[in-house]
């Protein structure tokens, strides 16, 4: 039976990851048309800068957020003084560490599906008078479906796993930014505390395995459902 204590850190948990991929699938799919789609000056650039969490330490990651995003931090100092707005210390700045730390997975993911779709068919929906936008909403979107489905759980499954950035930025904060993984840190350097770390260490096994099986069954459906058209 779980306490207090492992339930507010798994039902966190669930929420940072949650609004993590809600808040970054926009981005992610717009990054990964631009890579599979255009070309332009410094799209390798581009293209280094997403991929680079994936090859950073996380904690490099969590220092960067907290020089960029910082209550003085470059940014963060602005949008404290104009907005009232913080990340640091708060579930906010949890959510942006998990969704920088996991944004690669999902664009990849996507990326690959974009590429895998037929040029030929979006280059006859225009020949045929439909603007990009119509294009890209009735017809590559929809063909990309499993990679965006597949990126998505992908990143959610990272985020909840998510460490380094995480106390490096927003720090232990039990109810506010102490996900699973911190919760096990927390446990791990607590005499007698074995039991509860490792219940949070089966939760965090069932979860990923979960996720990466949705992903699969997602995926699957959804390239059957468009066969099947």
């Amino acid at each position: 039976m779980l306490t207090e204590y492992e339930v507010q850190a798994l039902l966190l948990s669930l929420k940072i990851a949650s609004v993590a991929v809600v808040v970054s699938l926009p981005f992610g799919v717009i990054c990964a048309w631009l890579l599979a789609r255009c070309q332009f000056v410094g799209k390798s650039l581009l293209d280094g800068l997403v991929h680079l969490p994936l090859v950073l330490p996380p904690v490099v990651i969590g220092y960067l957020l907290l020089v960029l995003m910082g209550r003085q931090g470059a940014v963060g100092k602005v949008l404290y003084e104009w907005f009232g707005l913080t990340f640091s210390f708060s579930w906010r700045g949890a959510v942006l560490a998990v969704a920088v730390v996991s944004f690669p997975l999902m664009v990849r993911s996507i990326r690959l599906a974009l590429e895998s779709v037929d040029y030929k068919l979006e280059q006859a929906a225009r020949t045929l008078g439909a603007s990009p936008l119509k294009v890209f909403f009735t017809i590559t979107l929809p063909l990309t479906l499993p990679g965006v489905l597949t990126g998505a759980i992908l990143a959610f499954a990272r985020a909840l796993g998510e460490f380094g950035a995480t106390i490096t930025f927003v720090s232990n904060i039990p109810g506010e930014t102490q996900t699973i993984p911190l919760a096990m840190y927390s446990f791990i350097e607590t005499p007698g505390a074995e039991d509860q770390a490792a219940r949070l260490c089966v939760i965090a096994i069932v979860i990923a395995l979960a996720s990466i099986l949705a992903s699969e069954w997602l995926s699957r459906m959804a390239r059957q459902r468009l066969e099947a058209r």
